[in-house]
């Protein structure tokens, strides 16, 4: 049923690109051909698509991170450059807003790109983006194809089953081209 071709230094970029490889793969081709393993999915594939086209080999971005060590937290306090979540981070927010606090990802950008600012600040914005999620379509990152497909696919065909959806998927990611949902991956449904 697939026609994806096997990833091997022999393609060339552009027909990587045109396909989807998980993770894992990605991580395998790099430790073959000794591409740095670290990073997210976008960043192995730019990595692995310049090596493909160039067989220069792009370095992994240095990342460091400065963790301050903090004993107390109040809503005065100001939020620390470099955020970290942490238990006493969690503690502090499930006594100010309740036991039904999580970290979500717009809440922990939020908090990562916010330093300067009070935790005071910080439960008024993550109450904002609790509310505007009850009305709004949450992003998914670009990273997370799945996700994002599978919840297409239930937009476009309530009532469906999970299972329905995962065979659209598998259909699609061993196709050429894109992987948004689109109504003709359907057509995986009577195979």
């Amino acid at each position: 049923m697939s026609d994806r071709p096997e990833l091997t230094d022999k393609l060339c970029s552009k027909e990587f690109l045109e396909y989807y490889y998980l993770k894992e793969e990605l991580v395998r081709f790099c430790r073959e051909n000794g591409l740095p393993v670290s990073g997210g999915k976008q960043e192995l594939t730019e990595r692995i698509a310049l090596f493909l086209d160039t067989g220069k080999i792009r370095e992994a971005g240095a990342t460091v991170t400065r963790k301050k060590i903090i004993s107390e937290i109040t809503k005065d306090s100001i939020i620390e450059s470099g955020f970290v979540c942490s238990e006493l981070h969690r503690a502090f927010f499930k006594k100010e807003i309740g036991s039904s606090f999580s970290f979500n990802v717009a809440f922990q950008k939020w908090l990562k790109s916010n330093a300067g600012k009070t935790y005071a600040d910080a439960i008024a914005v993550y109450k904002d983006i609790k509310a505007a999620k009850k009305t709004e379509k949450t992003a998914i990152g670009s990273q997370f194809e799945y996700n994002t497909y599978v919840r297409d696919f239930f937009e476009d065909n309530k009532g469906s089953s999970l299972e329905d959806a995962i065979k659209c998927w598998k259909y699609k990611k061993s196709i050429k081209g894109h992987n948004k949902y689109e109504r003709t991956d359907l057509r995986a449904l009577d195979q």
